[in-house]
């Protein structure tokens, strides 16, 4: 039989394990409450996290071979604005939130002359933004917000990591054709399903668009500009296209600026970016490079009319005066023909 001293022991280390939390120092249970934070979410771990890895058939070196066979192909059909002024400050910006993002490839960026509202890049780092987009952008934050959204496409290899889904579908599917009950007649019609494909790969598409959103606030933010410009394009592009239905800039036409998408983006602006006292949100150099790039097009767009032929109305002086003229030419005409007369 225990003693009661001893009774009194063990109910005394039992409380004490139970209670333990309580009685551990603040610092304690401060790291015991701390969560480690997702590597992805982080944007003090940028340029450390591995963005872009999984499943791809092509190596960097192809994707860049790649984005460079489009970017001729593109060049070749386009008209880009070679102003040093404009190209030199929007290669500026750009640069800045690459160095701010995990990108492996290195970029370049080439302003085209439209009026749409379109920015794209290709997969290997090369990146196209249209004149329409730059003009239209009320802030330089905007602007680079969609920067930020197509530099996230490429440092996650959205492009090729696709390729390679699509690639892996359809030799997946050639056996089936072969050796199923059709035999080689399936394969007949292997080529009738291809446009099937990119159907299959919507759902893709639209996670797609949700990372490079995820992705691009970061590198938005650690480059210094505010994020909620980013939500503010968004919803100026929704408020176009209330306003005028079937306007949507082409930028946004198979992944619109939903309401989702929107309520989405601001929750992960709250949650994990650090509130910061300030941001940048656009610059006077901003203002005065659209100026330039206005005058720029101006100039592009009357020089291209100076070599056009102008077609001109006949207007009734020149009816009068070309009648005039014909019968001036015929009465000439009358007065040189030889006359005959009588011998007398």
């Amino acid at each position: 039989m225990k003693s009661p001293a001893k009774h009194f022991l063990v109910a005394l280390l039992a409380t004490a394990l139970v209670f333990a939390p309580a009685f551990a120092s603040p610092q304690q249970q401060q790291q015991q409450q701390q969560k480690p934070k997702d590597k992805k979410s982080d944007v003090e771990q940028i340029g450390n996290r591995g963005v872009g890895k999984g499943l791809n058939l092509y190596s960097l070196e192809k994707e860049i071979a790649l984005g460079k066979y489009y970017a001729n192909e593109i060049e070749r059909t386009v008209k880009l604005v070679d102003d040093p002024v404009v190209t030199e400050y929007v290669n500026r910006v750009w640069q800045n939130l690459v160095r701010n993002s995990d990108a492996r490839v290195p970029f370049t960026i080439k302003v085209i002359d439209s009026d749409e509202i379109n920015a794209f890049a290709l997969p290997g780092g090369f990146f196209y933004v249209n004149s329409g987009l730059i003009l239209r952008a009320d802030e330089e934050a905007e602007m680079a917000g969609v920067m930020a959204h197509e530099i996230a496409h490429v440092t996650a290899r959205h492009v090729t990591k696709n390729l390679t889904k699509a690639e892996l579908a359809q030799w997946l599917t050639l056996p089936l054709l072969i050796f199923g009950p059709g035999g080689w007649a399936g394969y007949g019609i292997y080529q009738g399903m291809n446009f099937l494909v990119p159907t299959a790969f919507q759902k893709f598409s639209r996670d797609a668009e949700r990372e490079a959103d995820y992705y691009g606030l970061q590198y938005m933010y650690k480059s210094g500009y505010d994020p909620n410009a980013y939500v503010s394009f968004f919803e100026k592009i929704r408020a176009e296209e209330k306003r005028h239905p079937g306007s949507i800039p082409k930028l946004f036409a198979s992944h619109p600026p939903t309401p989702e998408r929107i309520q989405n983006t601001q929750s992960e602006i709250a949650q994990i970016l650090p509130t910061r006292n300030e941001y940048v949100v656009s610059t006077s150099e901003f203002e005065l490079v659209k100026q330039r790039l206005r005058q720029v097009l101006a100039g592009s767009k009357a020089k291209e009319e100076e070599g056009k032929p102008t077609l001109r109305k006949r207007t009734e002086q020149d009816k009068d005066k070309k009648g005039k003229d014909k019968d001036k030419e015929q009465k000439t005409e009358d007065d040189d023909r030889p006359v005959l007369k009588r011998r007398p």
